[in-house]
C-alpha cells in the first residue's frame, strides 16, 4: 500500500469531483473505485484518473 499521506478522504474527492459524498460512498460500495478504511474510506488518487 502507498504511503497513506497521500490518500484522500471521501470529502476531498468530493469536492474534487463536484458530486456528493454519498454519491463517493455510492461509488465505493459499488467497487467502481478502489478505497480502503481505515477509520474513514481513504481513496488514491491514482484511483480517479
Amino acid at each position: 500500500m502507498d504511503n497513506l499521506k497521500k490518500y484522500l478522504t471521501v470529502r476531498q474527492v468530493a469536492r474534487k469531483l463536484g458530486i456528493t459524498e454519498e454519491w463517493i460512498r455510492d461509488i465505493i460500495a459499488k467497487k467502481e473505485i478502489k478505497a480502503v478504511k481505515i477509520g474513514q474510506w481513504k481513496i488514491n488518487p491514482q484511483a480517479l484518473a
